[in-house]
């Protein structure tokens, strides 16, 4: 009967700690979910200000200041445009693979 008394008693220990154990698991995970959706907050919100800096680079406004204001080009005109004319190759001239 003594034997038994704390066989039982045995088990409900461990039991009780497993219980405890758990639930402290529990709770990590708990925490650790809590800590990830935030930073998954953060990482979406960090993503659309990209997106939105990224638009904003590529706007053709800013391209078009920066090619005028930074690099000094300017629109092309026809009195600047050059016109290369070409005569027909003769089939000795043409460069292997078919292009001239």
């Amino acid at each position: 009967m003594m034997r038994l008394v704390i066989t039982l008693s045995l088990v409900l220990m461990l039991s009780a700690i497993s219980l405890v154990t758990a639930r402290y698991q529990a709770r990590e995970l708990f925490v650790q979910t809590d800590r990830l959706v935030t930073k998954a907050g953060e990482l979406d919100t960090d993503w659309r200000r990209l997106q939105l800096e990224r638009a904003e680079l590529a706007r053709n406004a800013r391209v078009d200041d920066i090619g005028r204001n930074e690099l000094g080009l300017v629109l092309s005109s026809p009195d600047r445009t050059l016109y290369v004319q070409g005569g027909e190759l003769s089939s000795n001239q043409a460069q292997p693979g078919g292009r001239p």
